[in-house]
């Protein structure tokens, strides 16, 4: 495969720009703060963390089920744009149901509606790079497509605490800006992409069943590298996803003198910006140096981050702890994304590539469950915040727990090929 300029890797990225903007938005602005005109303030946390929890755990399922059937799928337009095109377009709709009718129901169904039609696109767009970049150049585009990630929660931080706000939280507004920006930043991809057509005169006929059991049955010894490497992601990001999931109600609570949407988006913005230094400078570092190193280094300093927000009593504290956490997230990001990428076999990309959602959207699931703990610990103490220290704490230990788990899997450095291991 010939090399690509930095600019068609742009391209194939730009629509995670889209995304990751609409799944900030709605995740660390909108929702909490749309919640609270229907629910307890001392339940804030569980009913949070439930949402949540049930849309994400059909994104476990259905974004690797995606990945996998667009391996094997037919058209002109090649064989990850058609459901690109598909999940991108009910987005939309489940979008003007959550932002446009208000009410508790149609935020629910909303809400569940996008986690599907999103994920439809998802598992085949992550397929796209392995697609269309040679492997030499994987640790830079995973750099890239990590910052173009980040660049979508920053743009988002920069922008809802003006579209939205604390006292009276109307999501319209906000609502088409995200909208707006989904549809600008997929259609570069979905029309710059230079994916070639898979149709074929003769249909391949798609056995259901056995395509079901391909995605969700693993060989243990066979794929046992990557199974390593997708525990270790669950690991560190279960602890990455219980502060974003509740940084605003977490704001609220400890650091009542500030405005908790504003605030929140300061202090993500701040974080995010570390993300993205560290994740460009971790991607090319990987290249050269190591991936699997980088990423133990990186459950370091991510549990001194999570650890040190803790004693945060000022503000100045919290955005210089939560950018110790960012650092370690953007090493982490970018050289467990690019190991993944090298370690997927050939002809079973959008599957294996699929597979890690396993890990990413099964610990946003797993730390919203964190809800209710922090809601119980919380309460059986008002104003010790027992709740918000059992999360970062726990948070640390998981963080360590991933670099535990990286032990046996083996280094790669640029193209080398992947070993298998018995």
């Amino acid at each position: 495969m010939k090399r690509v300029s930095g600019w068609y890797i742009f391209v194939l990225n730009a629509y995670w720009i889209g995304l990751s903007f609409m799944w900030n938005s709605l995740h660390v602005t909108i929702l909490p703060a749309v919640l609270l005109k229907y629910i307890p303030e001392t339940q804030k946390n569980t009913w949070l963390g439930l949402l949540t929890f049930f849309g994400l755990i059909l994104a476990m399922l259905i974004q690797p089920l995606s990945g996998a059937i667009s391996d094997r799928w037919q058209s002109k337009l090649g064989k990850r744009r058609p459901f690109m095109w598909l999940g991108t377009g009910g987005d939309l709709i489940f979008l003007a149901i959550m932002g446009f009718i208000g009410g508790l129901p149609a935020l629910f169904i909303g809400y569940i509606g996008l986690q599907t039609s999103s994920n439809i696109a998802h598992g085949p767009a992550q397929g796209l790079l392995p697609d269309e970049v040679p492997a030499s150049q994987l640790g830079m585009a995973s750099g890239i497509k990590t910052t173009m990630d980040m660049a979508g929660i920053i743009l988002s931080s920069l922008l809802m605490g003006f579209l939205i706000s604390a006292k009276d939280p109307d999501p319209t507004l906000s609502t088409i800006v995200i909208i707006g920006f989904l549809i600008l930043f997929s259609l570069i991809t979905l029309l710059g992409s230079r994916e070639k057509s898979t149709y074929a005169p003769q249909r391949i006929r798609v056995d259901w069943k056995a395509l079901w059991k391909s995605v969700f049955y693993f060989k243990a010894e066979g794929d046992k590298n990557y199974w390593r490497l997708i525990f270790s992601r669950f690991l560190y990001l279960v602890g990455i996803y219980g502060f974003q999931s509740f940084a605003q109600y977490f704001i609220r609570d400890k650091f009542s003198g500030q405005d908790p949407i504003q605030f929140t988006q300061f202090v993500m913005g701040s974080f995010v910006i570390v993300l993205i230094i560290f994740s460009l400078f971790s991607g090319r570092w990987s290249d050269k140096i190591g991936r699997k190193r980088l990423q133990i280094v990186s459950s370091y300093v991510g549990a001194l981050g999570s650890i040190l927000i803790i004693f945060a009593t000022t503000p100045f504290q919290l955005i210089l702890f939560g950018s110790i956490l960012g650092a370690g997230l953007g090493i982490f990001l970018a050289t467990n994304w690019a190991l993944a990428n090298q370690m997927a076999p050939a002809g079973d990309v959008g599957k294996y590539i699929g597979l890690t959602n396993l890990a990413t959207a099964g610990s946003a699931a797993v730390a919203r469950l964190e809800g209710p703990m922090t809601d119980v610990l919380n309460n059986a103490a008002p104003g010790q915040w027992w709740g918000w220290t059992a999360l970062f704490a726990i948070s640390a230990v998981l963080m360590l727990g991933s670099a535990l788990a990286m032990r046996k899997v083996p280094e790669f450095k640029g193209v080398e090929e992947v070993k298998e291991s018995g």
